[in-house]
């Protein structure tokens, strides 16, 4: 067996394997592409989402803090923690009613490109 090996030529590089290496390497390529374009952070829809969600616990709880103080300093029990807690509620509501109402500039942008 090992006589009849070494007789044999070695195989010459197959004309289907180079195409399938050049494919390969095209194919990787247009996946790294794909994932640098898919990877470029958050979409406007989710920087929106977190400015909503920043006003509404910003605006609680800045009421909440406001109010303690003012019932700490001046020796109220609820009435001041309750009042600014709904004031901060209010403009919380209030700002994501006008972001909200504000018109969509470009729909496709939360959607990904698919080329397939």
């Amino acid at each position: 067996m090992a006589a009849s090996e070494s007789d044999q030529d070695p195989l010459e590089e197959d004309v289907r394997v180079s195409s399938l290496d050049e494919r390969l390497i095209s194919a990787q390529n247009r996946e790294r592409i794909k994932a640098g374009h898919r990877n470029k952070g958050p979409d406007e829809s989710q920087r929106l989402g977190g400015r909503v969600l920043s006003y509404l616990i910003g605006g609680v709880a800045g009421g909440f803090i406001l109010g303690w103080i003012f019932d700490t300093w001046l020796g109220t029990t609820p009435l001041f923690l309750l009042l600014f807690f709904f004031l901060g509620v209010g403009v919380a509501f209030r700002k994501i009613y006008v972001i909200s109402s504000q018109p969509v500039k470009d729909i496709g942008t939360a959607l990904p490109e698919d080329d397939d």
